[in-house]
């Protein structure tokens, strides 16, 4: 076998995770950049019909290969602590591994740190080249959604908030036990290839197994949840959009997205792929026309450029509007809230994380 077919092999393996990577010649390249052969044959002795996290057992691993389980264990660790497989205890407490699947780790790995080395900048490129508007579209286009927007702390009716809780980033806080924050993957592509937008990037927020990962790794740092609280809240003040997993519960991760970087925002305001697409958007805005004084700011700050002023008042594109809440943040007379969206009424996500990605690999006849 030679090494580009050993690669090509790996490739169409990761294709059927359940967040799986489409099969491009740059994700063969980004592949050859960093497994060798043997790495490689390593790794494709991990099931991949699998939900995202879902840690198989070294010994099941070992039986679906040929390398001596005495070396196959230093390649698993050695990849592991290159931040290129997901690690910890299964069930029965055996030591398990996992591929890094879309968006939970493989290739923001690469950027958690914060770090500018030749590497990092090397593979802002190559990602960057590879996560194109067909990959992302083939990534994300199957219903349910992996992620969902989280609108801003108080731009929800009480009343809703009420019967509706997990659509507050409060709730996401109070039903993690772990927290991490790593560096926006997403803005440091963007700066490493000379494109710096002004956002912090030191804000995207890791939580329970995958803050203890990145935390063990040395990918990210331990926050407490008042700290959490605070990123929280400094996010908000940028005017940067809650982005997590489209679950009630079991959430393991929250960005803090931008229009000028980000892979969802961005696309979004670009006007590249459509809303629905590739997000699930529970809320739209509604204005108080009676309250609202025509002033712009809403217009100004808004992430995906929905909102245009017209005689004096705010027209709202409601097929873009991503339901965030950011315009509300900088309404001076309280005028904006978000209303969940009735052309999807009784829509809601799903109950659990593992919920969610059992119902997407079920789609995609896994």
């Amino acid at each position: 076998m030679n090494n580009k077919n050993s690669y090509e092999k790996l490739a169409e393996h990761i294709l059927l995770l359940g967040m799986g990577y489409p099969s491009a010649d740059t994700l063969v390249e980004i592949l050859i950049e960093n497994f060798s052969p043997l790495e490689a044959e390593a790794v494709m002795a991990i099931p991949n019909r699998m939900i995202p996290l879902k840690l198989v057992s070294f010994t099941e691993i070992s039986q679906n290969s040929k390398i001596s389980k005495k070396e196959l264990e230093q390649i698993l660790e050695n990849l592991t602590k290159r931040g290129l497989l997901f690690s910890g205890l299964t069930g029965n407490g055996e030591k398990g591994y996992a591929f890094q699947q879309v968006g939970f780790s493989f290739p923001q790995t690469f950027f958690w740190k914060g770090e500018d080395t030749p590497h990092a900048k090397k593979m802002a490129g190559m990602v960057a080249k590879y996560m194109n508007r067909r990959v992302t579209s083939e990534i994300y286009q199957e219903d349910p959604k992996a992620y969902r927007y989280i609108p801003v702390t108080g731009t929800i009716n009480p009343d809703i908030q009420a019967v509706l809780p997990h659509h507050t980033m409060e709730s996401v806080l109070q039903n993690a036990q772990d927290f991490a924050v790593c560096h926006c993957s997403c803005r440091m592509i963007a700066s490493l290839r000379g494109h710096a937008c002004e956002h912090s990037t030191e804000i995207c927020i890791k939580f329970d197994e995958v803050a203890r990962y990145v935390i063990e790794r040395g990918l990210g740092k331990k926050i407490t949840r008042e700290k959490a609280r605070e990123l929280i809240k400094e996010a908000e003040d940028q005017g940067l959009v809650h982005f997590v997993d489209n679950s009630e519960t079991g959430i393991k991760h929250n960005c803090n997205c931008c229009g000028c970087a980000c892979w969802n925002v961005g696309v979004i305001k670009r006007r590249k792929i459509p809303r629905d697409f590739i997000m699930a958007v529970y809320f739209v805005r509604e204005t108080d026309d009676e309250e609202c004084t025509g002033c712009g700011e809403c217009a100004v700050i808004c992430p995906v450029d929905a909102v245009k002023i017209e005689d004096d008042l705010p027209v709202v594109d409601t097929d873009w509007c991503i339901g965030c809440g950011v315009c509300a943040t900088r309404c001076p007379e309280d005028a904006v809230k978000m209303k969940p969206r009735t052309d999807r009424a009784g829509e809601q996500p799903a109950k659990h994380f593992q919920d969610l990605h059992h119902m997407i690999l079920k789609k995609k006849g896994f």
